[in-house]
Protein backbone atom coordinates (compact mmCIF):
# COMPACT_ATOMS: atom_id res chain seq x y z
CA UNK A 1 0.00 0.00 0.00
CA UNK A 2 1.19 3.52 -0.83
CA UNK A 3 0.43 6.53 1.38
CA UNK A 4 1.29 10.23 1.40
CA UNK A 5 2.18 11.58 4.85
CA UNK A 6 2.65 15.27 5.63
CA UNK A 7 5.35 15.70 8.28
CA UNK A 8 5.25 18.72 10.57
CA UNK A 9 8.34 18.45 12.74
CA UNK A 10 7.66 21.77 14.43
CA UNK A 11 9.60 23.31 17.29
CA UNK A 12 11.59 22.28 20.35
CA UNK A 13 11.91 18.52 20.53
CA UNK A 14 9.52 18.14 17.56
CA UNK A 15 12.17 17.29 14.93
CA UNK A 16 13.80 14.66 17.18
CA UNK A 17 10.63 12.79 18.08
CA UNK A 18 9.22 12.91 14.52
CA UNK A 19 12.50 11.49 13.17
CA UNK A 20 12.15 8.49 15.49
CA UNK A 21 8.53 7.96 14.46
CA UNK A 22 9.58 8.01 10.78
CA UNK A 23 12.29 5.44 11.60
CA UNK A 24 9.59 3.15 13.01
CA UNK A 25 7.22 3.76 10.08
CA UNK A 26 9.99 2.95 7.62
CA UNK A 27 10.58 -0.37 9.38
CA UNK A 28 6.86 -1.16 9.18
CA UNK A 29 6.88 -0.27 5.47
CA UNK A 30 9.83 -2.60 4.92
CA UNK A 31 8.22 -5.44 6.90
CA UNK A 32 4.80 -5.25 5.21
CA UNK A 33 5.71 -4.03 1.73
CA UNK A 34 4.16 -0.56 2.06
CA UNK A 35 5.50 2.70 0.66
CA UNK A 36 5.24 5.86 2.74
CA UNK A 37 6.01 9.17 1.01
CA UNK A 38 6.85 12.06 3.36
CA UNK A 39 6.37 15.74 2.57
CA UNK A 40 7.75 18.33 4.98
CA UNK A 41 5.28 21.03 6.01
CA UNK A 42 6.20 24.06 8.11
CA UNK A 43 3.95 25.11 10.99
CA UNK A 44 4.32 26.99 14.25
CA UNK A 45 7.56 28.72 15.20
CA UNK A 46 9.56 27.21 12.36
CA UNK A 47 6.99 28.59 9.91
CA UNK A 48 7.10 32.03 11.55
CA UNK A 49 10.89 32.10 11.18
CA UNK A 50 10.74 31.03 7.54
CA UNK A 51 7.59 32.78 6.26
CA UNK A 52 6.47 35.27 8.91
CA UNK A 53 3.21 33.41 9.69
CA UNK A 54 2.45 30.25 11.74
CA UNK A 55 0.80 28.46 8.77
CA UNK A 56 0.82 29.40 5.10
CA UNK A 57 -1.96 28.63 2.64
CA UNK A 58 0.54 26.50 0.70
CA UNK A 59 1.34 24.42 3.79
CA UNK A 60 -2.35 23.85 4.48
CA UNK A 61 -2.89 22.84 0.85
CA UNK A 62 -0.07 20.29 1.08
CA UNK A 63 -1.63 18.82 4.22
CA UNK A 64 -5.04 18.66 2.52
CA UNK A 65 -3.59 16.60 -0.34
CA UNK A 66 -1.97 14.07 1.99
CA UNK A 67 -3.49 10.91 3.44
CA UNK A 68 -2.60 11.97 6.99
CA UNK A 69 -0.48 14.45 8.96
CA UNK A 70 2.11 13.51 11.58
CA UNK A 71 3.00 16.39 13.91
CA UNK A 72 5.77 16.81 16.48
CA UNK A 73 5.13 19.90 18.60
CA UNK A 74 4.85 23.67 18.24
CA UNK A 75 5.74 26.68 20.32
CA UNK A 76 8.44 27.87 22.66
CA UNK A 77 9.70 30.95 24.54
CA UNK A 78 11.38 32.28 21.38
CA UNK A 79 7.95 33.33 20.08
CA UNK A 80 6.25 34.30 23.37
CA UNK A 81 6.30 38.00 22.54
CA UNK A 82 4.69 37.63 19.12
CA UNK A 83 1.25 39.24 18.58
CA UNK A 84 -1.62 36.87 19.37
CA UNK A 85 -2.49 36.18 15.73
CA UNK A 86 1.13 35.26 14.97
CA UNK A 87 1.83 32.92 17.88
CA UNK A 88 2.90 29.37 16.91
CA UNK A 89 -0.24 27.84 18.44
CA UNK A 90 -2.38 29.76 15.93
CA UNK A 91 -0.96 27.48 13.27
CA UNK A 92 -2.37 24.46 15.08
CA UNK A 93 -5.81 26.05 15.39
CA UNK A 94 -5.72 27.03 11.72
CA UNK A 95 -4.80 23.57 10.47
CA UNK A 96 -7.48 21.93 12.63
CA UNK A 97 -10.07 24.29 11.19
CA UNK A 98 -8.74 24.02 7.64
CA UNK A 99 -8.80 20.23 7.74
CA UNK A 100 -12.23 20.12 9.47
CA UNK A 101 -10.89 18.00 12.33
CA UNK A 102 -13.95 17.62 14.55
CA UNK A 103 -13.05 14.43 16.47
CA UNK A 104 -10.23 14.36 19.01
CA UNK A 105 -8.91 11.01 20.27
CA UNK A 106 -6.89 10.92 23.49
CA UNK A 107 -5.81 7.43 24.59
CA UNK A 108 -4.84 6.86 28.23
CA UNK A 109 -2.94 3.62 28.71
CA UNK A 110 -1.20 2.45 31.87
CA UNK A 111 1.62 0.08 31.01
CA UNK A 112 2.41 -2.62 33.57
CA UNK A 113 6.06 -1.51 33.70
CA UNK A 114 5.07 2.10 34.53
CA UNK A 115 2.58 1.42 37.32
CA UNK A 116 4.81 3.19 39.83
CA UNK A 117 4.11 6.49 38.02
CA UNK A 118 0.33 6.15 38.47
CA UNK A 119 -1.03 8.22 41.39
CA UNK A 120 -3.76 5.64 42.11
CA UNK A 121 -3.45 2.79 44.62
CA UNK A 122 -2.38 -0.66 43.41
CA UNK A 123 -5.76 -2.21 44.25
CA UNK A 124 -7.43 0.34 41.94
CA UNK A 125 -4.90 -0.05 39.14
CA UNK A 126 -5.06 -3.85 39.07
CA UNK A 127 -3.48 -5.07 35.85
CA UNK A 128 -3.62 -1.61 34.25
CA UNK A 129 -6.12 0.15 32.01
CA UNK A 130 -6.50 1.14 28.38
CA UNK A 131 -9.09 3.74 27.37
CA UNK A 132 -9.56 6.44 24.75
CA UNK A 133 -11.53 9.69 25.09
CA UNK A 134 -13.35 10.59 21.87
CA UNK A 135 -14.07 14.31 22.18
CA UNK A 136 -16.15 16.50 19.86
CA UNK A 137 -13.70 19.26 18.94
CA UNK A 138 -15.44 21.99 16.93
CA UNK A 139 -18.81 22.62 18.60
CA UNK A 140 -20.36 23.22 21.99
CA UNK A 141 -19.62 25.91 24.55
CA UNK A 142 -16.17 26.80 23.19
CA UNK A 143 -17.60 27.75 19.79
CA UNK A 144 -20.96 29.22 20.80
CA UNK A 145 -21.93 32.89 20.84
CA UNK A 146 -20.52 34.79 23.82
CA UNK A 147 -20.65 38.28 25.18
CA UNK A 148 -19.96 40.33 28.28
CA UNK A 149 -22.41 43.19 28.78
CA UNK A 150 -23.63 45.56 31.48
CA UNK A 151 -27.13 44.89 32.77
CA UNK A 152 -28.70 46.96 35.56
CA UNK A 153 -25.33 48.40 36.49
CA UNK A 154 -23.63 45.00 36.72
CA UNK A 155 -21.34 43.15 34.29
CA UNK A 156 -22.90 39.93 32.98
CA UNK A 157 -21.06 37.29 30.92
CA UNK A 158 -22.91 34.89 28.61
CA UNK A 159 -21.64 31.76 26.82
CA UNK A 160 -23.91 29.71 24.58
CA UNK A 161 -23.78 25.92 24.44
CA UNK A 162 -25.19 24.73 21.11
CA UNK A 163 -25.10 21.35 19.38
CA UNK A 164 -26.90 20.28 16.24
CA UNK A 165 -28.12 16.76 15.60
CA UNK A 166 -25.62 16.47 12.73
CA UNK A 167 -22.66 17.45 14.92
CA UNK A 168 -23.62 14.87 17.53
CA UNK A 169 -24.28 12.14 14.99
CA UNK A 170 -20.92 12.41 13.26
CA UNK A 171 -18.89 12.27 16.49
CA UNK A 172 -21.03 9.39 17.76
CA UNK A 173 -20.35 7.43 14.57
CA UNK A 174 -16.61 8.00 15.09
CA UNK A 175 -16.88 6.78 18.66
CA UNK A 176 -18.66 3.56 17.71
CA UNK A 177 -16.33 2.88 14.78
CA UNK A 178 -13.33 3.26 17.09
CA UNK A 179 -14.97 0.98 19.68
CA UNK A 180 -15.27 -1.70 17.00
CA UNK A 181 -11.47 -1.64 16.67
CA UNK A 182 -11.10 -1.98 20.44
CA UNK A 183 -13.15 -3.79 23.11
CA UNK A 184 -16.59 -2.78 21.78
CA UNK A 185 -17.79 -0.65 24.69
CA UNK A 186 -18.84 3.01 24.49
CA UNK A 187 -19.50 5.13 27.58
CA UNK A 188 -21.41 8.21 26.42
CA UNK A 189 -20.89 11.06 28.87
CA UNK A 190 -23.39 13.93 29.19
CA UNK A 191 -25.35 16.00 31.71
CA UNK A 192 -28.80 14.96 30.51
CA UNK A 193 -30.38 15.51 33.93
CA UNK A 194 -29.80 19.28 33.52
CA UNK A 195 -28.92 20.34 29.96
CA UNK A 196 -31.10 20.32 26.84
CA UNK A 197 -27.97 19.90 24.70
CA UNK A 198 -27.14 16.74 26.65
CA UNK A 199 -30.66 15.38 26.24
CA UNK A 200 -30.31 15.78 22.48
CA UNK A 201 -26.82 14.25 22.73
CA UNK A 202 -28.20 11.17 24.47
CA UNK A 203 -31.10 10.79 22.01
CA UNK A 204 -28.83 10.93 18.94
CA UNK A 205 -26.17 8.66 20.45
CA UNK A 206 -28.84 6.03 21.11
CA UNK A 207 -30.04 6.31 17.51
CA UNK A 208 -26.48 5.77 16.26
CA UNK A 209 -26.00 2.86 18.69
CA UNK A 210 -28.82 0.99 16.94
CA UNK A 211 -26.52 0.64 13.91
CA UNK A 212 -23.81 -0.97 16.07
CA UNK A 213 -25.52 -3.88 17.85
CA UNK A 214 -22.12 -5.47 18.55
CA UNK A 215 -21.03 -2.45 20.65
CA UNK A 216 -22.24 -2.01 24.24
CA UNK A 217 -23.50 1.50 25.10
CA UNK A 218 -23.48 2.92 28.63
CA UNK A 219 -24.83 6.37 29.53
CA UNK A 220 -22.98 8.19 32.31
CA UNK A 221 -23.36 11.66 33.77
CA UNK A 222 -20.18 13.72 33.58
CA UNK A 223 -19.78 14.19 37.35
CA UNK A 224 -20.05 10.44 37.88
CA UNK A 225 -17.55 9.83 35.07
CA UNK A 226 -15.03 12.14 36.74
CA UNK A 227 -15.37 10.07 39.92
CA UNK A 228 -15.24 6.72 38.15
CA UNK A 229 -11.99 7.63 36.37
CA UNK A 230 -10.18 7.65 39.71
CA UNK A 231 -12.31 4.97 41.37
CA UNK A 232 -12.27 2.29 38.64
CA UNK A 233 -10.53 3.37 35.39
CA UNK A 234 -10.43 -0.24 34.13
CA UNK A 235 -14.15 -0.11 33.32
CA UNK A 236 -13.64 2.31 30.42
CA UNK A 237 -12.92 1.49 26.78
CA UNK A 238 -14.21 4.41 24.66
CA UNK A 239 -15.44 7.54 26.44
CA UNK A 240 -17.59 9.53 23.98
CA UNK A 241 -18.38 13.10 24.95
CA UNK A 242 -18.85 16.74 23.92
CA UNK A 243 -16.19 19.44 23.74
CA UNK A 244 -15.93 20.93 27.24
CA UNK A 245 -16.53 17.66 29.09
CA UNK A 246 -13.95 16.00 26.83
CA UNK A 247 -11.41 18.73 27.48
CA UNK A 248 -11.62 18.11 31.23
CA UNK A 249 -12.00 14.33 31.23
CA UNK A 250 -9.16 13.69 28.75
CA UNK A 251 -6.77 15.61 31.00
CA UNK A 252 -7.96 13.66 34.02
CA UNK A 253 -7.62 10.36 32.17
CA UNK A 254 -4.09 11.21 31.01
CA UNK A 255 -3.04 12.26 34.51
CA UNK A 256 -3.88 8.88 36.02
CA UNK A 257 -1.31 7.27 33.69
CA UNK A 258 1.36 9.38 35.39
CA UNK A 259 3.56 9.84 32.31
CA UNK A 260 2.69 12.47 29.68
CA UNK A 261 5.60 11.38 27.49
CA UNK A 262 3.63 8.22 26.69
CA UNK A 263 0.39 9.87 25.54
CA UNK A 264 -0.59 10.01 21.87
CA UNK A 265 -3.52 11.82 20.28
CA UNK A 266 -5.36 12.20 17.01
CA UNK A 267 -7.80 14.63 15.41
CA UNK A 268 -10.01 13.25 12.63
CA UNK A 269 -12.44 14.56 10.05
CA UNK A 270 -15.43 12.80 8.43
CA UNK A 271 -13.19 10.76 6.13
CA UNK A 272 -10.23 8.58 7.16
CA UNK A 273 -8.03 11.68 7.27
CA UNK A 274 -6.40 12.65 10.54
CA UNK A 275 -3.71 14.71 12.23
CA UNK A 276 -1.63 12.72 14.72
CA UNK A 277 0.50 14.24 17.48
CA UNK A 278 1.79 13.60 20.99
CA UNK A 279 -0.15 15.15 23.87
CA UNK A 280 2.94 16.77 25.37
CA UNK A 281 4.51 20.11 24.43
CA UNK A 282 7.70 21.18 22.68
CA UNK A 283 9.95 20.96 25.79
CA UNK A 284 12.44 23.59 24.56
CA UNK A 285 14.61 23.10 27.67
CA UNK A 286 15.76 19.68 26.39
CA UNK A 287 15.55 20.31 22.62
CA UNK A 288 18.51 19.02 20.63
CA UNK A 289 19.95 17.10 23.59
CA UNK A 290 18.73 13.58 22.69
CA UNK A 291 16.73 13.49 25.94
CA UNK A 292 13.16 13.55 24.60
CA UNK A 293 10.81 10.59 24.91
CA UNK A 294 9.65 9.68 21.37
CA UNK A 295 7.13 7.05 22.46
CA UNK A 296 4.05 9.33 22.40
CA UNK A 297 4.86 10.35 18.82
CA UNK A 298 5.53 6.75 17.80
CA UNK A 299 2.20 5.74 19.36
CA UNK A 300 0.57 8.58 17.41
CA UNK A 301 2.06 7.11 14.24
CA UNK A 302 0.54 3.74 15.22
CA UNK A 303 -2.84 5.48 15.59
CA UNK A 304 -2.37 6.91 12.09
CA UNK A 305 -1.85 3.40 10.72
CA UNK A 306 -4.92 2.11 12.57
CA UNK A 307 -7.47 4.88 12.02
CA UNK A 308 -6.43 6.54 8.74
CA UNK A 309 -4.89 3.58 6.88
CA UNK A 310 -6.78 0.61 8.41
CA UNK A 311 -3.43 -1.09 9.07
CA UNK A 312 -4.47 -2.67 12.36
CA UNK A 313 -1.84 -5.43 12.34
CA UNK A 314 0.93 -2.91 11.70
CA UNK A 315 -0.34 -0.68 14.52
CA UNK A 316 -0.46 -3.71 16.83
CA UNK A 317 3.16 -4.46 15.97
CA UNK A 318 4.28 -0.97 16.99
CA UNK A 319 2.33 -1.05 20.24
CA UNK A 320 3.68 -4.51 21.08
CA UNK A 321 7.24 -3.37 20.29
CA UNK A 322 6.84 -0.50 22.75
CA UNK A 323 5.57 -2.88 25.42
CA UNK A 324 8.58 -5.12 24.76
CA UNK A 325 11.02 -2.21 25.05
CA UNK A 326 9.52 -1.19 28.40
CA UNK A 327 9.69 -4.80 29.60
CA UNK A 328 13.36 -4.88 28.57
CA UNK A 329 13.96 -1.94 30.92
CA UNK A 330 14.73 0.87 28.45
CA UNK A 331 13.71 4.27 29.79
CA UNK A 332 14.10 7.90 28.75
CA UNK A 333 14.65 10.37 31.58
CA UNK A 334 10.98 11.29 32.06
CA UNK A 335 9.98 7.70 32.86
CA UNK A 336 13.25 6.53 34.42
CA UNK A 337 13.15 4.53 37.64
CA UNK A 338 15.72 2.58 39.63
CA UNK A 339 16.95 -0.66 38.09
CA UNK A 340 16.25 0.34 34.47
CA UNK A 341 18.52 1.49 31.64
CA UNK A 342 18.54 5.19 30.76
CA UNK A 343 18.59 5.80 27.00
CA UNK A 344 18.26 8.83 24.73
CA UNK A 345 15.62 9.66 22.15
CA UNK A 346 17.47 8.01 19.25
CA UNK A 347 18.34 4.92 21.27
CA UNK A 348 14.70 4.48 22.29
CA UNK A 349 13.67 4.67 18.64
CA UNK A 350 16.35 2.12 17.73
CA UNK A 351 15.18 -0.24 20.47
CA UNK A 352 11.59 -0.08 19.23
CA UNK A 353 12.71 -0.73 15.65
CA UNK A 354 14.78 -3.71 16.85
CA UNK A 355 11.64 -5.19 18.44
CA UNK A 356 9.74 -4.91 15.18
Amino acid sequence: MEKQIALIKGDGIGPEIVDEAVKVLDKIAEKYGHTFHYTRVLMGGESIDATGVPLTDEALETALHSDAVLLGSVGGPKWDNMPGHLRPEKGLLAIRKGLNLFANLRPAVLYDELKAACPLRDEIIGDGFDMVVVRELTGGLYFGARETVEENGMMVAKDTLTYSEAEIRRIAIKGFEIARKRRKRVTSVDKANVLDSSRLWRKVVHEVAADYPDVELIDMLVDNCAMQLVKDPKQFDVILTENMFGDILSDEASMVTGSIGMLSSASLNETKFGLYEPSHGSAPDIAGQNKANPIATILSAAMMLRYSFDMDKEADDIENAIKAVLKQGYRTGDIMSEGNQLVGCKEMGDAIVANL
